[in-house]
C-alpha cells in the first residue's frame, strides 16, 4: 500500500448518480482511498457550500473527480467553487451508461 498524500494531500470526489456508471465511480474512489494513494471526502458538502469542505477543496494540493457520465455533477460542483480538479469520465473511457456491469 502507498502511503497516502506522499506528495501533498490529494482529495478524491466523486459521482454516486443512480446508474451503473456512477456506481462504479464511487467504488472507483473508495478503493483508490482504501489503498492510500487518496482521501475522499464528500462531494455533497461541496455542493451544499459547506465550509469545512469548501475549504477544503481549494486548500488541497490536488483535486481529483471521478464522474460517471458526461454530465460531470462532481467536477462541476468543484469549478463552481474556483477549484480546478482532475477530471476522470467513465463513459469517455469506454464504459456504457445503463450498459455496464457494476
Amino acid at each position: 500500500m502507498t502511503e497516502c498524500c506522499e506528495e501533498g494531500t490529494k482529495l478524491i470526489y466523486s459521482c454516486a448518480g443512480s446508474a451503473d456508471v456512477g456506481e462504479i465511480a464511487d467504488r472507483m474512489a473508495r478503493r483508490l482511498r482504501d489503498e492510500g494513494y487518496t482521501i475522499m471526502t464528500c462531494l455533497a458538502g461541496v455542493g451544499a457550500g459547506l465550509s469545512g469542505f469548501v475549504q477544503s477543496a481549494i486548500g488541497a494540493d490536488e483535486d481529483i473527480t471521478i464522474d460517471g457520465c458526461s454530465t460531470a455533477c462532481a467536477r462541476k460542483s468543484l469549478e463552481r467553487i474556483g477549484v480546478n480538479p482532475k477530471s476522470y469520465i467513465l463513459t469517455a473511457l469506454g464504459l456504457e451508461k445503463h450498459e455496464t456491469p457494476v
